[in-house]
């Protein structure tokens, strides 16, 4: 009696204390928009100099600027009258924001058609995006019929994203929760059974939004709109993978035993390591970007992670709970009655795939790795660093007015690069910059902080290489004047060469991290090496398939350059997932008895449907970011997604049972499975004919 009232009753405990973490969280969870940074200084290397740029431009009078650029096009000519309210709109913008470097010049094209005027607005008139919107609506007004006007430049750029950042949150919700339930229907085709796990999913989230608040809170985290967005994404992705793992575990308890509490008990110790180990590979991939100078993968470490482990809780404790009390019914109309006979082993896909891995292991080992290896030679077709102008997947205002400046203006830059250099010696600088090869001009900013700002205009056009390249020669002749190049071309330069660092360091240190605690999960060193070997395989064949993709195919001139980090950690820590648990799977079967040969297959046949599922509900989720209007989301959603596909369907269906079968008790080396090494066995007549 005592017994039956615990099973009553922890349950209804766990319920309660989730009730509890939700009342208290609650409240913090809406708050996490409200501390979110997008200013580009979140993003940048830490230690580069456009960085060190950033922060300096921040201390001098009227704090950072919002860089904008002006322009005025008319097809047939600029008229006079086009002039006249040029010059009014002009001193419009001057006597109402605190303008830095003077007032507004106005630069007429050669063509005759089109005017710019360079603006630096000081921040203390407000944020930037709310700035840009303002001077919009400013320069609509009085304007000319035939008279286009734009406001461009990297302020203008920078409203834009944010206005796009803004909008992330809701259609990343609504397109997450939209795949992910329409997925759980078609998996379990039961009108009740997809909501457990969705609302469930929608608990751990909650709670990661309150938790990264208070992190940011006591420990001032930097959270930007990516790093939200990607966690939104993991929990989802994640925490539906564990479900789904456990419900099919459950499912087949249910058969074996008569109460569900046993059952689920029985669930939880079958499934409990492989999917703490799941977890802790997740959490220690992403805790690796901390070791990431590039301030955007540095902080999507610990945002990450928290959402993992937010998702574990919720999907170890209340999945299980909610469950045990709705009992077997929630499975309606597929209820798995006690006593009865799952499936025939053998009949399904899985088992008829496992008949073929048996029969010709070597032919399918051969075949997934070559597939494997030929998408990884799309790799060379990879775009160069995504521009400024290219980062939308739509036009937005200030991406035409490049356009119009770069068509007036071939001969300069309308986008400068800042020069800061100890104003003691800004005259020797100023000389020097003005004799550096590629520079169009240059014009004096602010002073302050003991600082001079000098803006720069080359003459090649914006993220070039010509450009890159003259930002280098300033680099040079300013460094004996202890002198710093910032600018978006600058922090474009910084952030590309940041990631080819980072890369170096964190890589290693994802694949030692997963790689000891796989070693310490499956009790070998060999089943380890292979499933990290898979899956960096997988991520080459990934970026392979994005440079089949993203030029010719979607039409995106660059790549942003955090991309192979960030899906390096993502498809390595999350694909290695699916490795772990029929990984796991085969040492629990040949830890009964099963031929370790054959146990390969078992597990296939047992795990397949389930990671199939797992698969495509990760890629789906992870997918719904391609759906977002920056070229940067789209690339990295299409990424993972198809290398979680290709994990799922080639690595994890053929490759790694192909490998274990061919190694044999060998996988489990040097644990003490290995120590007998059995006689592969025959194919048995029922496996000759379902290969036929």
């Amino acid at each position: 009696m005592r017994a039956r009232t615990h099973r009553r009753a922890l349950p209804w405990a766990v319920i309660g204390f989730w009730i509890v973490v939700l009342a208290v969280t609650g409240a913090f969870a809406g708050r996490l928009d409200g501390v979110k940074h997008d200013d580009a200084i979140d993003y940048l290397p830490a230690s580069a100099q456009s960085t060190q740029v950033a922060k300096i431009q921040k201390s001098m009078p009227g704090g950072g600027s919002t860089d904008l650029v002006l322009v005025y096009d008319r097809a047939s000519g600029i008229t006079g009258t086009d002039r006249a309210a040029v010059q009014r709109q002009t001193e419009s913008v001057d006597a109402a924001y605190d303008l830095v470097g003077g007032a507004p010049r106005v630069v007429t094209a050669k063509d005759g058609r089109t005017l710019m005027v360079p603006v630096a607005i000081a921040e203390k008139d407000g944020k930037p995006e709310d700035v840009v919107k303002d001077v919009r609506a400013l320069l609509a007004k009085d304007r000319p019929d035939g008279l286009t006007v734009q406001v461009g430049g990297p302020g203008g750029m920078e409203a834009d994203a944010k206005e796009v950042f803004h909008s992330i949150d809701g259609t990343l919700l609504f397109g997450t929760v939209g795949v992910v339930a329409l997925l759980l229907i078609v998996t379990y085709r039961s009108p009740f059974l997809w909501l457990v796990p969705l609302l469930v999913v929608g608990v751990a989230s909650g709670a990661a939004m309150a938790a990264v608040y208070g992190l940011v809170q006591g420990f001032g985290l930097t959270v930007s709109s990516m790093s939200s967005s990607v966690m939104t994404v993991l929990i989802f992705g994640a925490g539906t993978d564990y479900a789904l793992l456990l419900i099919a575990r459950y499912r087949d308890e249910l058969r074996r035993r008569p109460e569900p509490y046993e059952a689920m008990r029985a669930a939880l110790r079958g499934i409990g390591p492989a999917v703490l180990t799941s977890a802790a590979t997740v959490v220690a991939g992403l805790l690796c970007l901390l070791a990431a100078d590039l301030n955007s993968s540095r902080g999507l470490g610990p945002t990450g992670a928290v959402g993992i482990v937010c998702a574990l809780a919720a999907m170890t404790t209340l999945l299980p709970a909610v469950l045990v009390l709705l009992g077997r019914r929630v499975f309606w109309p597929l209820v798995p009655a006690y006593g009865s006979e799952p499936k025939k082993a053998g009949s399904g896909f899985y088992g008829r795939i496992g008949a073929l891995v048996v029969r010709r292991p070597v032919a399918v080992l051969t075949a997934s790795a070559v597939a494997v290896g030929a998408l990884a030679l799309g790799i060379g077709n990879l775009p160069g660093d995504l521009r400024q102008d290219d980062t939308f997947t739509v036009t937005s205002e200030s991406v035409t007015a490049a356009h119009t400046l770069q068509r007036a203006f071939p001969e300069r830059s309308a986008q400068p690069v800042t020069v800061l250099v100890p104003s003691a010696r800004v005259q020797t600088v100023q000389t020097a910059v003005r004799a550096t090869a590629g520079v169009a001009s240059t014009a004096a900013g602010r002073t302050g902080s003991g600082w001079t700002e000098i803006e720069v205009y080359p003459s090649a056009v914006p993220g070039s290489a010509a450009e890159h390249g003259t930002i280098e020669r300033l680099r040079t002749v300013t460094a004996a004047e202890h002198g710093l190049v910032g600018g978006f071309s600058a922090q474009q330069i910084d952030t590309s060469g940041t990631s080819s660092h980072d890369r170096k360091i964190v890589i290693p240190l994802v694949l030692v991290a997963v790689f000891l605690l796989l070693a310490a999960l499956l009790r070998s060193l060999v089943a380890p090496l292979l499933l990290v070997v898979a899956m960096a395989g997988v991520w080459l064949a990934a970026l392979g398939i994005g440079g089949l993709l993203f030029g010719p195919v979607l039409g995106f001139h660059g790549m942003d350059p955090g991309l192979p980090l960030l899906s390096f950690v993502f498809l390595v820590a999350l694909g290695v997932d699916y490795g772990i648990f029929l990984l796991h799977r085969m040492r629990e079967e040949v830890r009964h008895g099963e031929d370790a040969r054959r146990s390969a297959v078992t597990a296939l046949e047992a795990t397949g449907g389930v990671i199939a599922s797992a698969g495509i509900v990760l890629a789906a989720t992870f997918t719904v970011l391609a759906s977002l209007p920056l070229v940067m989301m789209v690339e990295m959603g299409t990424t993972i997604a198809l290398g979680v596909l290709l994990d799922t369907f080639v690595v994890r269906t053929f490759l790694v049972p192909a490998a274990s079968t061919l190694l044999g008790a060998r996988v489990w080396w040097p644990g003490g499975l290995s120590r007998e090494v059995p006689r592969p066995p025959e194919p048995t007549a029922v496996e000759l004919e379902l290969v036929r």
